[in-house]
């Protein structure tokens, strides 16, 4: 494809068409000296009446025809007469209209916003403007032109007007001061910008390598990195301050001198643990609120536990069942404790339990929640109760983020009205999504906890129910027996095989479990391709759409998500005439593509039959249903609820028809299909495969080789994760621990 030739033009912003004030994307009517053109790219605050020099391309859309791309642009003010009363007359400084914009420039002409900026208290020659106006039309002015100078301020860094909009939007007219004084504020989640990034102009700027704010964004950075990637809650303070050291290039105990300051001052919290342990405060405050607040709920006598032997008799006589005696005890368990937690694999009856457990509190008068982490979870939580569950997040009324801290709703001065609150697969909660969870649970809540310990822990930060579990502190069932019709199933009988170290059957081809040798990456790569695009739709008429995922062990090689999922939408959802598509990072989307959410957004709005909500979060599914490109904006469907992006957030997105089966966790799917083959890695263990099998419910299919199978099941370690809940907790149960 030839390279589109790059030009410069003058231009006169004549009309703001579209713009999105989130990520400064606009669409708007410009004149140059001979003509109207249409100028689309990222304008951020540009209004009617602006010149411009623009730096970029004529390209054709296939819907609005011609149009000019930008790439850079150059603002200065409005100088002719004309330009000056369209900008002033357009509604870019708040309080002056057309009629007053009129009246402005005939007054002071091709010295109107000079005077406005540098002696506004001239306006008051102006009819109609008293002192009080033209002082508040100057604040108005300076605001407007603040923005401006911000933009050019950091031009010169290489930074997208998008992410001047986020540094306005956090500093306002104090941000160019803000970021002299200190660059590394740039690193902070609301701005998001990479730390070496952040390097590179604190350099421009002089900042000396030794200083005290680049250690500290250095130690946050690091701190953040484990939190967000290996899902550490703390980290080791020696391995901290090695890390920290290589990052910055200083020394050792420059770093230890600012970290023990920074402690002091009460910047870093540590736990003691044989070693000295450093937390952000986030994640200290919340593993302590969960570790006081469940000390509480132990601290409540249970009740009679005998008592409720009658109870559960009635319960299997009304559901014609006979519980095993672990069932019994589980159920008991449950009704007589504020907090309690059932644990087991697949087909062990965890979903009987539950049923009964709620029926019972409804009897005895309880107002009981139900959540899970995921929509898909949820749903399946609804079907198999009969009782209408939700998302954790949905439950607590989202608002907003603040850096790694979310707000919700519901909290200790708005509680829940639930008497018990019941969450499904709790191995994907993390510390700081359950400690809002405890908040919000109202004084005397039951909280009944279900979930599979053997599972990967969640994906962001924290190791919540295996801490709660492995302290010995909270009365716990792990289920274990596979029920007569769940061992028809070699997907439930291979998963606990492989749980217990044992290989899996893989000759048999007449159930629901499926191996398909392959010799090399790229046959089990077409193999996977064929299986989603042909085979399966052909055979078991199942949809490629939304039947079928495809989940791996890693997001590398050409069987990784990446690879596959360019090869699968090449299959399903191939290029074709009037179907709309953007390029954006890593993939080219289009209309009716599968994507994925891969971080939390408070702020994305969504409608559902006359609903409106807000919120889509990391791991939630959707399809792609319309892209527009003359507004740079796709909508997409999330289960029913319907979302609005800019292409710009497609860096949230993506594609969906091979995710990770980290990212698959809480999910279940019809058909599940898993390249397995290399991955000597210590991360491809026993843990990996046996989450990814237990995705499936109705057929799962490996594809590649066995060997590789067998060294997963064969690799226990398992990835730890450094956390202070478990350590907390029996702290407060039992005093000071060695």
């Amino acid at each position: 494809m030839d390279q589109p030739q790059v030009i410069q033009l003058h231009v006169c912003v004549e009309e703001i068409i579209f713009k999105n004030e989130d990520t400064g994307f606009c669409v708007l009517e410009a004149s140059t000296d001979t003509e109207l053109i249409t100028v689309v790219g990222e304008l951020a605050s540009v209004e009617q009446g602006e010149e411009l020099l623009l730096t970029g391309w004529y390209t054709t859309h296939p819907n609005f025809g011609l149009q000019f791309k930008v790439q850079l642009f150059e603002r200065k003010l409005p100088t002719t007469v004309r330009a000056i009363k369209k900008f002033l007359g357009s509604g870019a400084i708040k309080g002056i209209g057309p009629a007053i914009a009129q009246r402005i420039v005939d007054q002071f002409g091709e010295d109107t916003l000079q005077i406005i900026e540098a002696t506004p208290e001239r306006l008051t020659e102006v009819k109609g403007i008293s002192p009080k106006k033209a002082k508040e039309l100057s604040g108005e002015f300076e605001q407007l032109f603040g923005v401006r100078k911000v933009m050019l301020f950091l031009e010169r860094f290489g930074m997208k007007p998008s992410e001047s909009v986020r540094v306005w939007s956090k500093w306002g007219p104090m941000a160019i001061e803000v970021l002299q004084n200190n660059p590394y504020n740039l690193c902070l989640e609301e701005i998001g910008l990479p730390f070496g990034s952040v390097d590179q102009i604190a350099q421009q700027l002089s900042i000396p390598q030794n200083d005290a704010n680049r250690i500290k964004s250095g130690i946050d950075y690091v701190l953040r990195h484990n939190a967000r990637e290996n899902g550490h809650t703390c980290v080791p303070k020696e391995s901290l301050i090695g890390v920290c050291a290589n990052l910055l290039g200083l020394d050792r105990y420059e770093i230890e001198d600012t970290l023990d300051q920074q402690i002091e001052l009460h910047r870093y919290f540590t736990m003691e643990r044989g070693k000295t342990f450093v937390f952000l405060p986030v994640f200290y405050l919340a593993e302590q609120y969960i570790a006081t607040r469940i000390y509480e709920m132990l601290e409540k006598e249970p009740e009679d536990v005998e008592s409720l032997e009658a109870v559960i008799d009635l319960e299997e006589e009304a559901c014609g069942l006979q519980y095993a005696p672990l069932q019994r005890k589980a159920i008991r368990e449950a009704i007589a404790n504020d907090i309690f937690i059932l644990t087991g694999g697949p087909g062990t009856g965890k979903t009987t339990i539950l049923n009964a457990v709620i029926s019972i509190l409804e009897q005895q008068g309880y107002h009981v929640g139900i959540c899970a982490p995921t929509g898909r979870a949820a749903k399946r939580l609804s079907e198999v109760t009969g009782q209408n569950a939700t998302t954790i997040h949905r439950m607590l009324g989202v608002q907003m983020q603040r850096g790694e801290q979310q707000e919700f709703v519901h909290h200790e001065h708005n509680p829940l009205k639930y008497d018990a609150i019941i969450v499904d697969e709790m191995s994907m909660v993390d510390s700081l999504l359950f400690c809002s969870l405890l908040k919000a649970a109202k004084r005397g809540c039951k909280v009944i906890l279900t979930g599979d310990g053997n599972q990967l822990p969640s994906v962001s930060a924290g190791n919540v129910l295996k801490d709660l579990i492995s302290s010995d502190c909270i009365p716990v069932v792990e289920l274990k027996d596979i029920f007569r019709q769940s061992a028809q199933s070699l997907i439930i009988t291979n998963a606990h095989a492989i749980v217990h170290g044992e290989l899996p059957e893989l000759e048999h081809t007449d159930n629901d479990f499926f191996f398909l040798g392959r010799p090399n990456l790229e046959t089990t790569a077409k193999t996977i391709g064929d299986l989603c695009a042909v085979r399966l739709p052909k055979s078991y008429q199942y949809s490629p759409f939304d039947d079928i995922q495809v989940i791996c062990p890693s997001r590398k090689t050409i069987i990784g998500t990446v690879e596959l999922n360019k090869l699968i939408q090449s299959r399903i959802n191939p290029a074709e005439k009037g179907k709309q598509e953007f390029s954006f990072g890593l993939y080219t989307f289009r209309e009716y593509d599968k994507v994925m959410q891969v971080r939390n957004n408070y702020d994305i709005r969504w409608k559902k039959d006359g609903e409106e909500g807000q919120g889509i979060f990391n791991g939630d599914i959707g399809r792609i249903v319309k892209i527009q490109r003359g507004t740079g904006t796709l909508t997409i469907d999330f289960d029913g609820r319907l979302a609005t992006y800019t292409f710009e957030m497609a860096r949230e997105l993506e594609l969906a028809y091979a995710i990770t089966i980290h990212k698959s966790q809480g999910n279940e799917f019809r058909a599940v299909i898993m390249p397995i083959m290399g991955g000597q890695s210590e991360f491809y263990n026993r843990n990996l495969l046996y989450t990814g099998i237990t995705r499936a419910k109705e057929m799962l299919i490996l594809v590649g080789s066995s060997r590789s199978v067998a060294n997963m099941t064969n690799q226990v370690k398992i990835n730890y994760r450094y956390t202070g809940l478990k350590y907390f907790l029996q702290q407060k149960v039992f005093g000071e621990q060695e």
